[in-house]
């Protein structure tokens, strides 16, 4: 993140217009090593966009990439329909954390807010720190010393200093890796404020439950493409789950495991979840019935995980 404009000195953002514009997004390294290829995703103003894949699919990559701290290959990123070169004048209406925050542990986090706010040649007064101290939380203290701070402390600080700047754009590399739930919780609920409060939000995660809960939109890569993208409800919409409790569950595993539309099976306590492509409850249950197994539980779920791994098996055949 770099030096903010005066807030009268940007131009407002559309509703719905393109913050972000990936076209063609490619990152080589070496001879053998293709960590993006041919990236093309657009994240649109007010959205809270989340990219999804397993560790190594690509994602921090092309968030370097969009931010101009790495050189793509070939391709381009847009930020607010302008190309990212590198040290950008757009970049300064961009709050980021990528890679994880980095403070100096014997100052405090106020001390470390200014130390880097000030780094930039601007006074502290054009900073946005009651906000920005409001939305991170971190109330008295922001006053210790950061050497004393809990990782999910640490990461609220991190997003208190990208927001200094009245961000309107806001970029989260893997924003709860490393927390325990309850500062995974906090920090998903910071997001949402932040997103309340106007800013666009594109954030990584290879968490799915994370993007689930936050995101209004999401894109999934895989091996460095891009594999689906949509608004979250209609990924999860793109497959299905039916969780089903019976009287003779490992009957009921043998009879479904050989029946058409049926992708798999698995325990779960103390019924079986069924991923399904192409059948649904009705038939389900008429085969489970039709073979003399007492049905006690249907029950169908839409979950982003489903659509996540439906689609990673898709790509992998």
């Amino acid at each position: 993140m770099v030096t903010a404009p005066p807030p009268q000195a940007r131009s407002a953002t559309r509703l719905d217009a393109e913050v972000i514009g990936l076209s063609g997004l490619t990152k080589r390294y070496g001879e053998g090593v293709l960590a993006v290829d041919g990236l093309d995703l657009t994240v649109r103003a007010g959205q809270v966009f989340g990219l999804l894949g397993p560790n190594g699919a690509g994602k921090t990559t092309a968030l370097r990439m969009l931010l101009g701290l790495v050189h793509p290959s070939a391709g381009e990123a847009r930020i607010f329909g302008e190309r990212i070169r590198g040290s950008d004048r757009v970049l300064e209406r961009v709050g980021a954390l990528v890679e994880g925050p980095a403070f100096v542990p014997h100052l405090s986090g106020m001390a470390n807010l200014k130390a880097w706010w000030e780094s930039g040649g601007r006074p502290m007064s054009e900073a946005n720190l009651d906000q920005a101290l409001d939305l991170a939380g971190l109330g008295r203290a922001i006053d210790r010393k950061v050497r004393t701070y809990s990782k999910g402390m640490e990461q609220r600080l991190g997003l208190a200093q990208a927001l200094l700047n009245r961000p309107d754009l806001l970029v989260l590399d893997e924003p709860t890796v490393g927390l325990d739930p309850q500062e995974m919780r906090e920090i998903r609920q910071l997001v949402r404020d932040v997103a309340d409060a106007g800013a666009t939000v594109l954030l990584s995660s290879h968490i799915l439950a994370e993007v689930e809960q936050v995101c209004t939109h999401a894109a999934v890569m895989n091996r460095g493409q891009l594999v689906a993208t949509g608004t979250v409800s209609d990924l999860t919409g793109s497959a299905s789950s039916v969780y089903v409790e019976t009287d003779d569950v490992a009957a009921a595993e043998r009879l479904l495991a050989t029946l058409p539309g049926v992708r798999s099976t698995s325990h779960e306590a103390p019924g079986l979840n069924l991923q399904l492509d192409g059948i649904g409850r009705k038939e389900i249950v008429a085969a489970l019935v039709g073979a003399g197994i007492g049905v006690e539980t249907v029950m169908s779920r839409h979950r982003l995980e489903d659509a996540f791994f439906q689609m990673l098996d898709t790509e992998a055949r």
